[in-house]
């Protein structure tokens, strides 16, 4: 048999306080089985206890209330065991990536940075497919997916074999906001193709150190080739570039993963002249 109970019963029993079932109530989440109209005074049913006691599960896994609101009011099955897998499924990544910040907190703590490996390099200009914009930090991982699956369909099209890459420009860091161009190296008669521009990006000198494993610890490789740089060499203007050598679509264990950083430099190191 159902009965009704007080807004504060109802709060005892789901463990949800009052100020957020009134919240639930307003957004059309979760609305009492009764308003008094003269009092507001609201009460809801006990056999509402399992769908409250779902949308607190739901959302102290932070699920959004639009997915929330999705699971609560569907009559679908499908569609509900969908979203709720779509969000575990989220989750998943980011306690992977939470794992792998730790890991690397604590190896940043406990053990000295190996010496970087650090290769100079003359880059003769070259064409390239490009996908341009401007992106927020934040977004930089979607935005590569996209991107760099876009030229990978592209590259399989047209059958290039070649290393791709990206520029990122100084707003990128110092705004977190910035052009990005993605690149796909091609030959210099290589004809348009729709949806990619043809960029032509200049040659240059460039300090390059190597990046092995997954992008958690990429800021360590900036930080190490950023200061060689600074202490050996001139900096010179220009994007930095990143030429993923092992990507994520080529193997399944980021371990392996190796990305060139190069950073632009004036000419080569003044000992390197001095021998050539």
């Amino acid at each position: 048999m159902t009965a009704t109970v007080t807004v504060g019963e109802f709060s005892r029993m789901t463990y949800l306080s009052v100020k957020t079932l009134h919240h639930y109530h307003e957004i059309g989440l979760l609305a009492p089985a009764s308003v008094d109209p003269s009092t507001g005074y609201r009460r809801y049913g006990t056999d509402q206890v399992g769908v409250a006691l779902l949308i607190r599960r739901l959302r102290d896994l932070r699920m959004p209330i639009p997915d929330v609101r999705a699971v609560v009011m569907s009559t679908d099955d499908t569609l509900r065991e969908e979203t709720l897998r779509a969000h575990l499924d989220r989750m998943e990544r980011e306690l992977q990536v939470t794992r792998d910040v730790v890991t690397s907190l604590r190896s940043l703590l406990t053990s000295a940075p190996e010496p970087l490996q650090v290769e100079y390099r003359y880059i003769p200009p070259f064409r390239a497919f490009g996908v341009r914009d401007r992106v927020e930090r934040e977004a930089i991982g979607p935005w590569c997916v996209d991107a760099f699956g876009r030229l990978d369909s592209l590259a399989e099209l047209h059958q290039i074999r070649a290393t791709a890459g990206a520029t990122y420009s100084d707003h990128f860091f110092t705004e977190d906001a910035g052009e990005v161009v993605a690149f796909l190296p091609v030959a210099p008669t290589q004809e348009p193709a729709d949806g990619f521009e043809l960029v032509d990006l200049p040659g240059g000198y460039f300090a390059i150190a190597v990046h092995a494993g997954a992008m958690t610890d990429f800021d360590r490789t900036y930080g190490g080739l950023g200061s060689h740089v600074a202490e050996h060499c001139q900096v010179a203007p220009g994007p930095i570039r990143e030429l993923y050598v092992v990507a994520p679509g080529d193997i399944p264990d980021e371990a392996g993963y190796r990305t060139e950083v190069c950073w632009p430099i004036q000419q080569l190191p003044p000992s390197l002249v001095s021998k050539g």
